[in-house]
Parts: C-alpha cells; sequence; structure tokens
C-alpha cells in the first residue's frame, strides 16, 4: 500500500470517493481531473470534456468519433464528466455546490435526421420477351 504522504490529496480524495470496486472507471476519470494540465477551473473542465466525449479524430469525418478513447454511451461520457469534474474541484479548492452545477463545453448533439416518407413499391409490367413458365 501506498503510504498517503506519496499521493497527491487530490488523488487520495478521487480514492475515498469512488472507493467501491464497481466505481474503478469513475476513480481513474476522477484522479484524470486532478492531473490535469489546466491552470484554473475552467480549462481543467474543458480537459474532462475532451476526455470524456467521443469527437471525430479526423476532421469533417464523423465516422471517425469511433476510434475515439472516450468512454462511449453518453451515460458513460455524464459520468466519466462527473467523475473528472468532481477531480478537478478537488485539485482547485472548489466549493461542491459549483462542482456540482458545471456543465461540458460543448454544443449539444445535433438532432438525428429524419427519414424520407417510403413509396410503396409498384409491381412491374410482365416483360413479353421472357416465358413465363420456369424450367
Amino acid at each position: 500500500m501506498i503510504p498517503p504522504q506519496w499521493s497527491s490529496p487530490c488523488g487520495n480524495q478521487c480514492t475515498q470517493k469512488y472507493a467501491a470496486l464497481t466505481q474503478i472507471p469513475w476513480r481513474v476519470f476522477c484522479k484524470k481531473g486532478c492531473d490535469a494540465d489546466g491552470d484554473c477551473f475552467q480549462e481543467c473542465l474543458d480537459e474532462c470534456t475532451e476526455i470524456c466525449y467521443k469527437d471525430p479524430v479526423l476532421k469533417d469525418q464523423q465516422w471517425s468519433a469511433y476510434i475515439d478513447r472516450s468512454p462511449g454511451s453518453d451515460s458513460y461520457s455524464e459520468l466519466c464528466f462527473s467523475a473528472c469534474v468532481s477531480g478537478c474541484g478537488y485539485k482547485f479548492e472548489v466549493p461542491s455546490e459549483e462542482v456540482v452545477k458545471a456543465r461540458p463545453n460543448r454544443p449539444p448533439k445535433p438532432l438525428p435526421a429524419p427519414k424520407p416518407a417510403s413509396q410503396p413499391i409498384e409491381p412491374k409490367e410482365k416483360s413479353e420477351d421472357l416465358p413465363s413458365i420456369s424450367a
């Protein structure tokens, strides 16, 4: 076991908050918030947004979001962001009330495009060139 003085106080807070085995991934993201490079709480939030939400890796290629290494589904991204922000809050000593209010700095997802109305398929006329019996 690592003595407490060898690990950061922020990391210790994350370990205590996300102590259950089922919360290990969120503990990792909380510690990423602790280790963020930003000089202020807002820069740390921006880094959490980048870590936790899928974006295209290749510019103008929406399909390339699938190779981004963020958590994936919307619910996992929200949990990731919440954990990461709590790490930012510990790091910059931001009150928990303000940490809870933090939202990702990203535009809302576009609504899915409506599907075009399908047209009924009309039967084709039989061709006179082919016989109507099978071999």
